[in-house]
């Protein structure tokens, strides 16, 4: 597991568009546990049903483009991931807890309770394709986070250097002050996405189909 800086101080005046969306959840918490008729878990309210979802990963998913290289970044909170299909989701959720401990530690040594993690996953564009892990940032409420630890994946990810077609993948673990349920703009080195304001869209409704779904099933 790589260390890194906690966050860098304001980013600037740019005012953050606050959506209004998910009210019904009220504040995500961290949850570490699974729905869905799973045995023994203990389950957050605020969270939507598991295994009622629809969405494909990359609905959810942020993507850049580098000279070199392509990224993809999916956020791996329980109240996105539990709005995929049931087996993408049960595929995330397994990862995520099959590295809960590395993940928990980092938080702690930053005194992060609700750590953010997301999944960010490099594509080589070209032969030794070069890229740098800790340039990838997160601008959230006039706010620049840095991650606070890179848990990596695959083999390939300390080598920093991909052929065409190679891909390597890790876990980033942000401090807890990146606000999901609002805009946020994904940053690398000279490029950047603001997509997150429309899948925030795309996660409203089908949050609000996937309790229609939950409902039906509960009260035929």
């Amino acid at each position: 597991m790589i260390g890194r800086q906690r966050r860098a101080g304001p980013i600037g005046s740019t005012a953050t568009l606050v959506a209004s969306l998910f009210v019904m959840a009220g504040t995500w918490g961290c949850a570490h546990a699974q729905q869905g008729g799973q045995p023994g878990v203990q389950e957050d309210q605020s969270l939507p049903p598991a295994g009622y979802g629809t969405l494909r990963q990359e609905d959810v998913s942020l993507q850049l483009r580098a000279p070199s290289v392509q990224i993809q970044i999916v956020p791996l909170h329980e109240g996105v991931i539990r709005l995929l299909a049931t087996d993408t989701y049960t595929s995330l959720h397994r990862l995520v807890e099959s590295r809960r401990s590395e993940i928990d530690d980092a938080a702690s040594r930053w005194g992060t309770r609700e750590p953010r993690v997301f999944m960010v996953t490099f594509f080589g564009l070209e032969p030794e394709a070069r890229f740098t892990p800790d340039e990838l940032v997160i601008a959230s409420q006039s706010r620049l986070f840095r991650p606070l630890a890179i848990i990596p994946l695959s083999p390939l990810w300390n080598n920093q250097q991909l052929n065409q077609r190679e891909t390597a993948r890790a876990l980033y673990v942000f401090d807890d002050g990146i606000r999901l349920l609002d805009p946020f703009t994904v940053e690398y080195v000279t490029v950047r996405t603001t997509a997150w304001e429309q899948i925030l869209r795309v996660l409203e409704r089908e949050r609000t189909s996937v309790l229609a779904r939950a409902s039906a099933e509960r009260n035929p």
